[in-house]
């Protein structure tokens, strides 16, 4: 009896959700302004293709990073609330992998561009291209990557080499 409560129950709400999709558009959500598609309208390419203009230092990111990373991933990166970002190095081929930025990642850019789209948490979007290119300069920087006081911009980002980089296979040659 349970079951057939529960179907006529599912049948019901298809019903009336057909009827409403049948009266036209749902009204569901608005349609976004030209400057909010701007600020999700970018592709960055592994090469650096697409990187805005801006620079950071993983000195200037510490700042950053304690600001608005810290209390999701920890200091330095490790044994936060979320995932880990530095270390693991080596740990990939092992029986318990620590998949980190250093120890898995294939890019550089792959970081910038996940900054920019997915963080922080509670804010995406919010920091300007000097304040993504200094956090992610910083976690380079805990994963042994880049210098503490190096610069990294558009130019300097796609040159990064990854410990992992290598390890990728890809499907699709260009």
């Amino acid at each position: 009896m349970y079951m057939r409560d529960r179907i006529v129950a599912i049948c019901a709400l298809c019903t009336f959700a057909c009827a409403a999709l049948a009266e036209g558009e749902p009204g569901l959500g608005r349609e976004m302004s030209a400057a909010e598609v701007a600020t999700m309208d970018f592709v960055i390419m592994a090469d650096g293709e697409g990187l805005p203009p801006g620079s950071g230092s993983a000195a200037t990111g510490a700042t950053v990073y304690q600001q608005h990373c810290v209390v999701c991933h920890g200091e330095e990166g490790k044994n936060g609330l979320h995932d880990s970002l530095a270390g693991g190095r080596d740990t990939i081929r092992g029986p318990m992998p620590n998949k980190t930025v250093g120890s898995y990642w294939p890019y550089a850019t792959t970081l910038f561009d996940y900054i920019r789209r997915a963080m922080p948490y509670q804010n995406p979007g919010n920091l300007s291209n000097d304040e993504l290119y200094a956090l992610t300069a910083y976690v380079l920087y805990l994963n042994g990557i880049v210098g503490e006081s190096d610069t990294i911009d558009a130019g300097s980002l796609p040159l990064a080499e990854m410990p992992n980089r290598d390890n990728f296979v890809w499907a699709i040659e260009r």
